[in-house]
């Protein structure tokens, strides 16, 4: 019977090194970089080594060509030491080297993919704005045709990747302008911008944030920003339907994020009810510590499974399970803060402290249930497409 979780051996492969490298080089160092706000830089170039940075880009540009449940299996293991720096991989690897790859002209494929597949370049994805979340038909920032070059105006907003430090911008984003009239879908252009380009700026890092302080997070600037037409990805007007079909693969990793988070979490509190003893008995041997322990296993393991059920059938090329892509980020945003808010109760007074690991996880879970999508955009976009059915297979 094929594993679904490792449907053939080299995914199997790829899921023991992943894991071998998160617990010896993620895990330690994740709760300095938390506690510091900071982005390891030199880690993160050490995942190009091992062929993740552009694991879903064909070799010919560098990466390691597959697919989506690979994408899946590498967030997930990474996750489970250390979700923030896991974040900044997703912004990356998904937000702009996938989307290139997928998107993008042969030129353009060569010019950026192969130092985002080794860590020469950081990459990111531009789309949220300071008055703009979920409304993304409704963004501000434009690019207007001037000549041979496009000039950007506008600001972008929550951008992981944003900036690599304090003060220095990521190498290179992908950026979504209006370059038409109205909010219609044929409004909407992609554009690649570069460190450097003038008139383009850091903004601020935001900091104190409540988690996943491990990946930097921007505000972006363009004022006057003047870049080279070529620049442009695809043709004027298409991006929407680019930006929908990744929005499928960063909601499924941003899934997986919450999976390595709950394994974490119940890895952790199972462990400690076993060893920590209270009135004489180990604490697993108590109804209500059981509950948590078994209900959060249960429901990691439904969205384990609904995570790989869809990641199984999604075409990275093509897209067409936005429902799932959906539902299984809806679901498993909510089950990893439930089962790591269940961990800290288990664990009662170490839960809330660093030494276990558990208030960072449950702290950086909470952005899932935000970030990608809203689990209120989720749902919307599930009764819609659920509405199109009159039956289910």
């Amino acid at each position: 019977m094929t594993d679904p979780f490792n449907p053939s051996p080299e995914h199997a492969a790829l899921r023991q090194m992943v894991r071998d490298f998160a617990e010896r080089e993620v895990d330690p160092q994740a709760e300095a970089h938390d506690r510091d706000e900071k982005f390891n830089l030199p880690l993160f170039r050490k995942l190009g080594a091992l062929g993740l940075l552009g694991i879903t880009v064909d070799e010919r540009f560098g990466g390691s060509g597959m697919d989506a449940t690979a994408a899946v299996i590498a967030h997930e293991e990474l996750a489970a030491a250390d979700p923030g720096f896991t974040l900044a991989y997703l912004a990356h690897a998904m937000l702009f080297a996938n989307n290139l790859f997928q998107n993008g002209s042969d030129t353009q494929r060569e010019r950026y993919l192969p130092g985002a597949s080794s860590g020469r370049l950081v990459g990111g994805m531009c789309m949220s704005e300071p008055a703009v979340g979920t409304d993304v038909l409704g963004m501000r920032t434009t690019a207007r045709r001037d000549g041979g070059h496009y000039v950007l105006n506008g600001a972008k907003m929550w951008i992981t990747n944003g900036a690599v430090s304090d003060t220095e911008l990521g190498d290179v984003f992908l950026v979504y302008a209006r370059t038409g009239e109205g909010q219609g879908a044929r409004a909407l252009s992609l554009f690649l911008v570069e460190k450097g380009d003038p008139g383009f700026q850091l903004g601020q890092k935001i900091k104190n944030k409540l988690g996943m302080r491990a990946s930097t997070t921007a505000e972006l600037t363009f004022a006057d920003c003047r870049i080279p037409a070529e620049r442009l990805v695809g043709h004027e007007g298409d991006a929407v339907p680019h930006m929908m079909r990744n929005l499928e693969i960063e909601r499924l990793t941003l899934a997986a994020i919450s999976l390595g988070l709950a394994r974490r979490s119940i890895e952790v509190m199972n462990r400690y009810a076993r060893e920590r003893k209270a009135f004489g008995q180990p604490l697993h041997d108590f109804g209500q510590v059981q509950r948590h322990i078994a209900d959060s296993y249960a429901e990691y393991m439904a969205g384990r499974s609904y995570v790989y059920l869809t990641a199984n059938r999604l075409s990275l090329a093509s897209g067409g399970q936005r429902l799932d892509s959906d539902g299984v980020k809806l679901y498993c945003s909510t089950m990893a803060k439930n089962v790591a808010d269940r961990a800290i109760q288990v664990l009662g007074g170490y839960g809330y402290v660093g030494e276990y690991q558990v208030e960072r996880l449950w702290r950086d879970a909470k952005l899932i249930e935000i970030g990608g999508g809203t689990v209120e955009a989720h749902q919307k976009n599930m009764t819609r497409e659920l509405s199109r059915l009159e039956s289910l297979r």
